[in-house]
């Protein structure tokens, strides 16, 4: 269950639905194990080139559809813009975008 960026879900609510599910395998006798990742970083991870390559070899994509990919995914810039200070432009060649919903599954991939 995935909470995170659904309307009226939040930690609270996956905490209290582990915590409940939790509860009722106890209730039935039965045993239980949590077992929690921290994946807060993995995104950070994704080398675009082999992620390309990738859906290129593995998945089969090409033509419209790798470009689109390459396009959303690559050629990714930043810069921090603080008061009257900005910051050189750096490229991102690892990362999936912010808030990205395609990231975790490129993760898994």
């Amino acid at each position: 269950m995935q909470s995170a960026y659904h309307r009226c879900h939040s930690i609270e609510t996956a905490v209290l639905k582990t915590y409940n599910d939790l509860l009722l395998a106890a209730d039935n006798g039965d045993v239980s194990a949590l077992c929690l990742l921290d994946l807060t970083a993995a995104l950070d991870t994704v080398d675009h080139d082999l992620m390309m390559l990738k859906l290129e070899r593995q998945f089969g994509l090409r033509g419209v559809v790798l470009d689109w990919f390459r396009s959303y995914f690559c050629s990714r810039t930043y810069r921090v813009i603080h008061g009257n200070q900005t910051s050189p432009i750096v490229h991102v060649i690892c990362a999936m975008p912010q808030g990205c919903v395609l990231g975790p599954r490129m993760f898994i991939i």
